[in-house]
């Protein structure tokens, strides 16, 4: 830890809009950001990134923004969604980001939660979820899209495009010319800046209260710990609703990064590709689902050419092993991986757009190690960030040298926004926390934010094992960690984690409990890995549930199982388990936003399967009910298989 505040960098704004004029300033004429349109990459300088939230921002307040209300903001990632988040802080408003794929419902709890008085979406989807819910969200003054295709034919009085708010600010600019410039210089370091709602796995979410000061404080932290220059290029995917999302932003305007856009969702890793991604945030399920792509593309290559895969994804395994975690390879592993890496390595890095990647993160949700040791045998320098939506970031894989299973070294605070990070475990494993910038409290729930407190220490809710050397290895939440009937703590997070990395497993939620006689597991397979898999062994189905239930399938599932049973000791090991014949669904309330279990909500949906499990049955007849994206309701019945997998090795 250094000594003197001299060994810090500078701190030269307490706010992120004070940062964004700064930068302005500096950098007028240099590419801020670029989006992908109709084929063509358009860049915004900063000076006309400025320009456009100058514009909206003093049409924000023409419309009636006032200091501390709350804008929500909603679309795929675009350089108009970032503009707003500026402009809403810049008037001294607060915001909210909603993800892309919430329901109405969803959406109108946060809207009356946060007390949101504007509505800014990018697109008739985005509108229509809103006027489905008007009438429960009587706060909205306006609704604000900035894409108009398909909005011609809306005449309601509520709706104002995005570029007609801007030129309403830049009349109003003409009659106060200093306002904003005014407002940005009024903004605090301790005004709140964002309000970012968990993911609500256990209940309702709550709205965590982001002040200016903790966006930098986060921002810092990553910052001192990576050599970016300025200017790199960064590939915003995450949806800002995602707490990670915010402070790369804030890196991006502090450092600042060169902010890239992808025209669509669909089209990321094609413009991954063209635009040449030095820096890239993804969240596990994106790098689970890489690393499905290209296990997928190995099964379905020729002989040769699968040969030559496994060859040098085995020579990368092992110098990544020696690089990372100090497993020293053999002179002849030295000496072959130059020709692995131009003849296998390199094509596949190139193939993902992830040639030159420099900086590749990862945060929100534990992964397993062994995806971690593909992408580095691969070449892609993956690191984990952790930490949690309340105090930020916490903990980053650094230097050449760490432990894929560990959750990295602890960051620097810099000391102008506290004293520095601390932490120790609770009686029970869980991990508390202090130092920084601190947590704000809940938004309108003073009894939460106190239950989250313990003598000055922030309680992360997370369980955590210390290895030998002293670094941290995530195993589950506290919550959610369960008592087996031999009386040993089991993580079930840990072991579906490690499921997931095979490409056939999309998902999987493993059961177990002290009312259980042993662990079990339902799974959801990847429909199009198998499918692909199915086909190439000449295995006909019609449907996804008919796909799941194929003894073929069934049969490659327990492999898959038995590979994970072979690392945990007996206790632990799976030995029942279904193919699901639905995948789980966020709009089934199955899952987060965030592709979280809701595991109450799951055992108790598929409480009568559990049972049969349990109970030693062979099939089931499963009736799942469930949405469609037209509304229509209905229930997916098959004839579910339980499958038993016989014991294995010692223990």
């Amino acid at each position: 830890m250094p000594d003197s505040q001299a060994e810090y960098p500078k701190i030269e704004a307490d706010t992120l809009p004070k940062y964004f004029k700064l930068n302005t300033e500096r950098w007028g004429d240099r590419v801020f950001m670029r989006r992908k349109n109709l084929g063509i990459w358009q860049r915004y300088t900063w000076r006309r990134v400025y320009e456009e939230v100058r514009a909206f921002t003093l049409g924000l307040m023409k419309l009636g923004l006032n200091r501390g209300e709350t804008v929500a903001i909603v679309g795929d990632n675009e350089p108009e969604l970032f503009w707003a988040i500026l402009a809403a802080q810049s008037g001294g408003g607060r915001v909210v980001c909603l993800y892309p794929d919430m329901t109405p419902q969803e959406i109108q709890y946060i809207l009356n939660h946060s007390e949101a008085v504007f509505y800014v979406a990018e697109d008739q989807e985005q509108v229509d979820k809103f006027l489905e819910i008007r009438e429960h969200a009587p706060n909205i003054r306006k609704v604000i899209y900035w894409d108009p295709r398909g909005m011609w034919k809306y005449e309601d009085p509520v709706l104002i495009e995005f570029k007609a708010v801007q030129d309403l600010g830049r009349l109003y600019g003409k009659e106060a010319p200093d306002l904003f410039e005014k407002s940005i210089a009024e903004s605090k370091g301790d005004e709140i800046a964002i309000l970012s709602y968990t993911s609500g796995t256990t209940g309702l979410p709550k709205g965590v209260v982001r002040i200016q000061n903790c966006l930098l404080d986060s921002a810092f932290r990553v910052l001192m710990s990576n050599d970016f220059r300025p200017f790199i290029q960064y590939l915003s995917y995450l949806p800002p609703a995602w707490g990670a999302e915010q402070f790369f932003f804030s890196m991006g305007v502090i450092r600042p990064f060169t902010y890239n856009f992808a025209e669509e969702p669909e089209t990321v890793q094609d413009n991954i590709r063209e635009l040449g991604a030095e820096v890239l945030l993804f969240g596990p399920r994106q790098w689970e689902s890489l690393a499905t792509t290209v296990q997928a593309r190995m099964l379905d290559s020729g002989p040769i050419r699968r040969l030559f895969l496994r060859a040098g994804m085995k020579v990368g395994m092992k110098m990544a092993a020696e690089r990372t975690e100090g497993v020293r390879a053999s002179f002849v592993w030295r000496i072959l991986y130059p020709l692995a890496d131009r003849l296998v390595l390199m094509p596949l890095r190139d193939n993902l757009g992830l040639r030159k990647t420099s900086y590749a993160f990862t945060g929100g949700a534990p992964m397993a190690p062994d995806v971690f040791r593909f992408f580095h045998a691969m070449g892609v320098k993956l690191r984990n960030v952790y930490g949690t939506t309340e105090i930020g970031t916490y903990t980053q894989h650094m230097g050449e040298r760490f432990d894929p299973e560990s959750l990295g070294q602890w960051y620097r605070s810099h000391p102008a926004f506290g004293p520095p990070l601390e932490w120790t475990l609770d009686e029970n494993g869980g991990l508390l926390v202090r130092g920084g910038s601190g947590f704000s409290g809940y938004l309108k729930n003073p009894e939460a934010t106190a239950k989250c407190f313990r003598d000055g220490w922030f309680i992360t809710g997370d369980a955590i094992r210390i290895k030998e050397n002293g670094e941290l290895v995530f195993l589950d939440r506290v919550s959610e960690l369960k008592k087996l009937p031999t009386g040993q703590l089991f993580p079930p997070q840990f072991m579906e984690t490690r499921l997931r990395f095979s490409p056939f497993v999309k998902d999987a939620m493993v059961l177990g409990d002290e009312s259980k006689a042993f662990v079990a597991a339902l799974v959801n397979i990847d429909a199009e890995t198998v499918g692909r898999w199915a086909e190439k062994q000449g295995i006909p189905y019609t449907t996804f549930s008919d796909l799941s239930q194929k003894q073929e399938v069934c049969d490659l599932i327990q492999k898959e199982l038995e590979r994970v049973n072979q690392v945990l000791d007996a206790p632990f090991r799976v030995k029942r388990f279904v193919n699901l014949p639905k995948e789980f669904d966020p709009d089934e309330a199955e899952l987060t936003r965030t592709r979280k279990l809701r595991r109450d909500f799951l055992e108790d949906r598929y409480g009568q399967l559990i049972k049969s499990i349990y109970g030693g049955e062979e099939t089931f007849v499963t009736e799942v009910p469930v949405k469609y994206r037209d509304g229509r309701t209905g229930v997916v019945k098959t004839v579910t298989r339980i499958n038993t997998i016989e014991a294995q090795g010692k223990g």
